[in-house]
This record gives C-alpha cells, structure tokens and sequence, in this order.
C-alpha cells in the first residue's frame, strides 16, 4: 500500500500554498506552506543525501530548516 499523499507532480495540477511558517519577514528563506491538498511543503537548505549517509527513492530529497521554524508550524497548522 502507498500512503504518499498527492503531490502536484503526481496529480499533474496547480498546487495552492499558504504560509504557516517562515523564519524572516521578508525575501526567500526557509518557510513551511499548507497545501490546498491537505499537505505540507518546505522550502529550506538542499542537503546531499550521499553527504547524509541516507539513501532515497527517486522524487525525493532532502531539506533542513531551524527546528524553531518546524515547532512554529506545528502551533500554526490548520
């Protein structure tokens, strides 16, 4: 069973985001955003997964972000 939700690349169609949580008030950093999917979406520092010692299935990859941004999000996720 497969119990990847949705992902606009997988449903072919727009994907609508609302910010819930970012770490600056203003420009492009690292921010949490609530699909109209009911998912989430971060954007954040790319990190290597051969650097990370994890090994992944194609279409995935790996994001950091400050762990005050995660716990922010949480609070503020509907």
């Amino acid at each position: 069973m497969d119990n990847r939700p949705n992902t606009a690349d997988s449903t072919n169609s727009d994907l609508r985001l609302t910010t819930i949580s970012a770490s600056c008030t203003g420009g492009s950093c690292p921010t949490i955003y609530q699909s109209d999917r009911g998912t989430l979406v971060v954007q954040g520092y790319a990190v290597s997964a051969a650097r990370a010692g994890v090994n992944l299935p194609t279409g995935e990859l790996l994001v950091e972000i400050p762990v005050e941004l995660l716990t922010n999000a949480a609070r503020n996720v509907s």
